[in-house]
Order: structure tokens, then sequence, then C-alpha cells
């Protein structure tokens, strides 16, 4: 939903051999051997904001192209929805007016998702962080912008508007409790545009599928019989892959906060604890492995941000989370902390 500068902390390789599955530029990748199948079908460009890969295993390339089609126009519809930067966007129009009648059915499902992710997490994932994101970009984005970042009381004002439990989402009407307030939907929206282009592949058949929209989802296995393959790259850095994870009917999200920093140390980035208005260390990423795009987008975001990680991964045993520093030390998040 932004314009596409995040930096992808996943690359997508083979399941043989760690050699990548295409030529990955988008990725970070040098380019390699690639393992070719005769009936991969593959897309790549921007989407969200953000580099997209399609790879669909389809014996018909005329069939699979225009599934790759659907699948980009399905994201287009939804972008239409979800997007901060577009006037139009049901999203756009909710933060506007503080209000929205007759919502779109899509941005209902997504925000009954986010709001029960924000309840199970204790606030640490929360859609209504976007008074601190427009607070620190716009301080930031003022010529001799003091580099500590926004004054306390500036903090204090943005965090008022900071809130799950302030939005009131109903099937025919959208609500903030207070002027002031914004939602964001770019810690969970990639996730579910992914799901939904997942859900329409399989409608129509497709029974081995990687439907990267921002974040990784497999369906089914590679067409050589194994798994698809991801891998978790250093945090900030284009090619150094860490840690290479299977995925067959999985999702794998990663969000550091690097990816979008408001100034050059990246002391002050996207990633905000809702309870402080504070920013995460830009020297970690944390990943997660979950059924669905949409739960591993928005529990990466949480953990990202949370000191309390272990009783909120103890809520979601579906789910593995991984800790990836700068250092290259990769280390297992679990229920009772650090493997």
């Amino acid at each position: 939903m932004n314009t596409p500068t995040r930096r992808r902390a996943l690359t997508l390789l083979a399941a043989a051999a760690g050699l990548p599955l295409l030529d990955l530029p988008l990725m970070g990748l040098r380019p390699a051997a690639a393992v070719e199948m005769p009936t991969l079908r593959h897309w790549s460009g921007v989407a969200l904001g953000a580099d997209a890969r399609l790879v669909i295993n389809h014996p018909n390339p005329a069939e699979a192209d225009a599934l790759i089609q659907a699948s980009l126009a399905e994201v287009a519809r939804l972008e239409a929805i979800f997007s901060l930067y577009r006037p139009d966007s049901a999203l756009s129009r909710l933060n506007r007016d503080g209000v929205l009648v007759d919502p779109p059915a899509e941005l209902v499902a997504l925000l009954a998702q986010a709001l029960s992710i924000a309840h199970r997490t204790d606030g640490a994932f929360d859609p209504t962080v976007q008074p601190l994101w427009a607070l620190y970009a716009g301080h930031f984005g003022r010529p001799g912008a003091d580099p500590a970042g926004p004054p306390d009381a500036a903090v204090r004002q943005a965090l008022a508007w900071v809130g799950y439990h302030k939005v009131t989402v109903e099937p025919d009407r959208v609500a903030f409790h207070h002027p002031g307030m914004a939602l964001t939907l770019n810690g969970i929206a990639q996730g579910y545009v992914t799901d939904q282009v997942v859900a329409l592949l399989k409608a129509r058949g497709v029974a081995h599928t990687l439907v990267d929209m921002g974040e990784i989802r497999a369906v089914g296995t590679h067409p050589a019989g194994r798994p698809w393959t991801a891998g978790i790259k250093a945090p900030g850095e284009g090619d150094r892959t860490l840690l290479t994870l299977p995925l067959q009917d999985q999702a794998l999200s990663t969000s550091g906060a690097y990816g979008t920093p408001f100034e050059p140390t990246g002391r002050f980035n996207h990633l905000f604890t809702p309870a402080t208005g504070r920013c995460s260390d830009p020297r970690f990423s944390v990943s997660v492995s979950a059924p669905t795009a949409t739960l591993a987008d928005a529990l990466s975001t949480a953990l990202s941000v949370t000191p309390a990680g272990a009783r909120v991964l103890a809520r979601f045993p579906e789910c593995r989370a991984w800790r990836a520093g700068a250092d290259g030390l990769v280390t297992t998040l679990t229920a009772t902390g650090r493997a």
C-alpha cells in the first residue's frame, strides 16, 4: 500500500540444493542456475508496495497465464479497498471521515481478524498506530529535524489516538471512537491479500503454487515432490541467507524495523510499540510460519515489538517463530522463551 521501498527479508529458494527457484533479482539474490520445471509458470512484479511473485504449477501454459491475470486482478481489487495512499480507497475514506457506512465486506473481514489478533497479542499488534506513523514521518520530513525524534508530548498526544478497542466494526458500519484516529493495515493486509489469491487459485483447481504478495504462502508441494523452500535473510542485508525453511501448506512472514526507516540510523522506523510509541530495534527481524499469511503477517509484527513474546506465542500453538540478528545469529522463539 506504500511505494515499493520495503526491503525483503525473505527469499524464495528451490527445494533442492539451495538454488533459486527462478532468477530472483527482486529478492536480492544474484542470478544462479535455476531449477526449471516445465509445468511452472512465473510472474514477478510489484503488488501492495512490495516485491511480489507468483509460481503456479499447471500443465497448460495459457490457462496458467490466465490464472496469473485473475490473481493480479484480485490484488488490484483488494488494493483499492486497503490502500493508505489512494484517496478513494475504503480505508482512506474511513481515516478521513472517521466513519464508513456500508463498508466493503473484505474490509470488515480483515478488520475483524486484525482486532482479534490485537486482543490475543495484548495489543502488541494494533492497526490503529497510524497516528504514530504520521507523527514520525512528519517530524523527520521537516528540514533540520531533531535527530532525537518527536517531543515526548507529541508522542503522548499520538498515543491518545491509538487503541484497537477504540474502533467499532460492524457489517454495515466501521467507526472510530475519537477524532484524530486512523488505521493502517500494512502489518496484515499483504498477508490477507496473499491468502485471498491462494483461495482464488485453489477454487480453480490449483493444488501446487507459491504465492508471495509481500508475504509467502505455499500450497501443496513443489512439482518435484519436495516442499517449497524459503530463506530468512540477515536483517538489513541483500543476499545473506541465515536460515532455510521448508514450506508446505504454510505461510511465512518476516517483520524487521530496518525495512522502512525514517532517518539514516534506522533507530526511528515503522515498527511501533503501541503501548509506548517507541520504535523497534533495526538490528533484528522476526519471522513467523503459520497456517495463513494473514496470521503470519500480523504475528511477526507483534513479536517484533512486544517484550512478552513467549506469552503471546503460547496463544498460537499452530505457529513457529524465529529471531534473526544482524550478527547472523538466529534463535527459535518458543512459548517458554528462546530455544
